[in-house]
């Protein structure tokens, strides 16, 4: 019976070892999240999020083990006017007292066209609302660290981030940089 027990408890460690050496485990060093949304006028907000927190599984040689969970804070929204932050924090847009992270859950991931270049399906939930958004992004790495660097759009509209207006476009562009380490 121990015998038994031991070469089950022998065969999950080597699985858990064979996997981790596979699994390319990345930590952040630090993350600038950024977006921009054009105003009347052709005028343009500009603005930032802080508070990223992820899980980042990512090897470019096997995408099929790739795993990315990641959050950002939205009481952290920084567009460098605290009256507009106040507004944007409040119920209408972000309602960071009940809804206090973005979450971006990765459910798929292909080869871009070029070198270093690929395309990941997220979960991405803003508020109550989740919707699987195509997001390209550039992975480069030197050695035991990389970068992950995107830019997407997103229609605000569609997560319930204000209301339809003259004086403010529907979609954001948000741009996303992830300094990573093995």
């Amino acid at each position: 019976m121990h015998a038994n027990t031991f070469k089950k408890a022998s065969l999950l460690f080597w699985l858990f070892v064979s996997l981790s050496a596979q699994a390319q485990i990345w930590k952040t060093s630090s993350a600038i999240v950024t977006f921009k949304i054009k105003h009347a006028l052709g005028a343009t907000a500009d603005g930032s999020f802080k508070g990223f927190t992820g899980f980042i599984v990512f090897d470019p040689k096997n995408l099929s083990t790739a795993s990315v969970k990641a959050s950002i804070d939205t009481k952290t929204i920084d567009t460098g006017l605290e009256i507009r932050d106040k507004t944007l924090r409040g119920s209408n847009y972000f309602d960071t007292q009940k809804y206090p992270k973005i979450w971006m859950i990765l459910t798929k991931i292909e080869k871009g066209t070029k070198e270093q270049e690929y395309i990941g399906y997220f979960n991405l939930t803003i508020k109550k609302t989740t919707k699987n958004v195509k997001i390209p992004f550039t992975f480069t790495q030197n050695l035991s660290t990389a970068q992950f660097k995107s830019t997407f759009e997103v229609n605000r509209l569609e997560y319930e981030v204000g209301e339809k207006s003259s004086l403010l476009k529907d979609i954001a562009t948000v741009s996303i940089t992830l300094n990573v380490q093995q």
